[in-house]
């Protein structure tokens, strides 16, 4: 198996339509030689935890830019078939990528990011509430009850931090970034034809 890290952002609205791109290569090509890892990276680490309104958000973030960005996103979404309704609150992501760091001892990770995309981008969900993500986990085949316990802790939040800290150190400015056999970088949202060839250019490797 050849490794494929992912480091993404489930509100960051190019890494679903990545997601999206790369999951029809790889139901294209069923053999595929990779192994999948999410890693945590947050596009608004100051985001306070309990969020702020979507709107005024990217108002300050992307000023008169806002609307454009936003119309870009969803006409680039409806092309692969996506009818986008957002929640109404960006939330703070630190406890999203918590959960992805438990599933990951799990086996799950790819199940519960693309619940995590699903539901702030399709449900109007918030992924900051805790309740919301202890569902999305149950969805996944986990323990609703026991992700509950620990969403109220603080358990590996500072390893989560870590981990998105080392990812800056690296030169990761921006998410989705795509890591292919522990050296090849690729940023950005790319197309399934894409994968598709980098599918088949290491096929002969992989066996």
């Amino acid at each position: 198996m050849i490794p494929l890290d992912i480091f993404a952002d489930p509100v960051c609205p190019w890494c679903l339509i990545g997601k999206l791109e790369l999951d029809r290569a790889l139901e294209s090509r069923p053999l595929h030689p990779f192994q999948i890892a999410w890693h945590p990276f947050r596009l608004n680490p100051q985001m306070p935890r309990a969020g702020m309104d979507r709107i005024d958000y990217l108002h300050a973030k992307l000023g008169p830019r806002a609307e454009e960005a936003s119309r870009a996103v969803a006409e680039r979404a409806a092309v692969l078939g996506l009818n986008l309704n957002p929640s109404p609150r960006e939330p703070d992501t630190t406890d999203a990528h918590r959960l992805m760091h438990w599933v990951g001892l799990e086996g799950a990770q790819t199940r519960v990011m693309s619940g995590l995309l699903r539901a702030h981008w399709q449900e109007a969900r918030d992924i900051g509430d805790a309740g919301e993500l202890a569902r999305i986990a149950a969805a996944a085949g986990m323990d609703a009850d026991m992700v509950g316990r620990l969403l109220s802790s603080d358990a590996d939040r500072d390893e989560v931090v870590a981990r998105e800290n080392h990812a800056r150190e690296r030169g990761i400015s921006s998410v989705p970034t795509f890591i292919v056999a522990n050296q090849h970088a690729i940023s950005g949202t790319q197309p399934a034809s894409l994968w598709q060839q980098v599918i088949d250019e290491l096929a002969p490797i992989s066996k």
